[in-house]
């Protein structure tokens, strides 16, 4: 099946995050033409045929990091087989250091027209001990230059949950975003990962990790402020403004078929779920060898596809259709204040049901498996 939505992950960094477990490669220097080639190469093995797409991602990693003639350079090698669509959505994770009027103006020139701007907090402290190379102060005049650039479609991340012992003042993080006045908001909380800075930091105990209740009381009182904002919560971790869901990540949550490219990166053909080497050298040698980079396969049975099923429907404000022998459970969910009816037999988390999802999703999975 001919994919519409391609994901292309620029493994590229200039620091590795401290909560950071992705597939990425500190560069200084980055090697922005031989990755295009090679992003060229890899695309012409998995493509059968021209096609047109809807959306390009490319995420990472940052992006960005590929300067702004490395950008033009990539998006002119995807476009080799990839025609956008008119009214495309092509989108480009940057990061506020990466960000200036001459770039901007670059990545417009070469069809970007959304950016997803990894703010992660308007906190100076909190943007240190996360390693992040850009501060407050950069993140605020990035914004501004997109704005001025003329692009309309523009998205923050933050992350929430951070240890309370930084000071973080989460009321103010939300505050700055929406005084930005972005088209979109995504949120994510803290996770520690085994290998990961954070992950050696509250092993020796240096770090303690945000109570639930933090959690909870920082993700709830997102969602008040957001919506009172006029954004929608159409995902679990996204807030869009009207007409500017994230189109390409959308994809994911109701199992359209993608092509995934570069190191790690994973596709689906709506069968097959499959997977690169995550490593970049490994990667590149592949692909010099003319050999498809793949680490691995995953064809979904009638099991995994249930599981998947209940998983992404409950994780979107669409929600999930649920049969009449299910309904003693929803029930109980309703009771709880977890779910909430869209309609006959359809339902869908509500904020506190969202908290939950993994449990939710395993339950009624659990339920149907039978």
């Amino acid at each position: 099946m001919s994919a519409e939505f391609v994901y292309v992950h620029v493994p590229f960094c200039a620091r590795r995050c401290s909560y950071c477990d992705f597939a990425i490669a500190v560069r200084r220097e980055v090697p922005a033409r031989a990755f295009a080639e090679q992003i060229g190469r890899e695309l012409r093995i998995r493509a059968q045929a021209p096609r047109t797409v809807q959306t390009l991602y490319l995420g990472g990693g940052t992006p960005s990091h590929l300067g702004a003639d490395g950008v033009s350079r990539l998006l002119d090698e995807l476009r080799t087989v990839c025609t956008p669509a008119p009214g495309a959505e092509i989108t480009l994770e940057a990061n506020p250091e990466d960000v200036s009027a001459d770039a901007v103006r670059a990545w417009i020139a070469a069809g970007v027209n959304r950016v997803s701007l990894g703010v992660q907090s308007f906190h100076d402290d909190v943007l240190r001990w996360m390693h992040r190379v850009h501060d407050a102060s950069e993140a605020l005049r990035a914004a501004a230059t997109l704005r001025d650039a003329g692009l309309d479609a523009l998205s923050i991340d933050l992350i929430f949950a951070v240890p309370a012992s930084l000071g973080r003042d989460w009321g103010r993080d939300l505050e700055q975003a929406l005084a930005l006045q972005p088209t979109h908001i995504s949120l994510y909380g803290l996770t520690v990962e085994a290998g990961t800075p954070l992950g050696r930091w509250t092993e020796r105990g240096d770090v303690s990790e945000a109570p639930d209740e933090h959690y909870e009381a920082q993700f709830l009182q997102a969602h008040t402020e957001l919506t009172g904002a006029g954004f929608e919560h159409y995902e679990v971790s996204n807030y869009a403004q009207p007409g500017h869901r994230a189109r390409h990540n959308s994809a994911y949550w109701y199992g359209v078929p993608y092509l995934g490219l570069g190191p790690s990166a994973h596709g689906f053909d709506g069968t097959v779920r499959r997977w690169n080497t995550p490593a970049f050298a490994a990667w590149s040698a592949a692909l010099r060898a003319g050999e498809d980079p793949v680490g691995g396969i995953d064809p979904l049975d009638e099991a995994a596809r249930i599981a998947e099923g209940v998983y992404l429907g409950l994780r979107t404000r669409d929600g999930l259709v649920v049969a009449r022998e299910e309904q003693p459970l929803v029930d109980q969910w309703h009771a709880a204040g977890w779910v909430e009816p869209l309609g006959e037999h359809r339902w869908r988390c509500t904020p506190l049901g969202w908290l939950r999802l993994d449990a939710l999703a395993a339950a009624l999975t659990s339920r149907r498996s039978r």
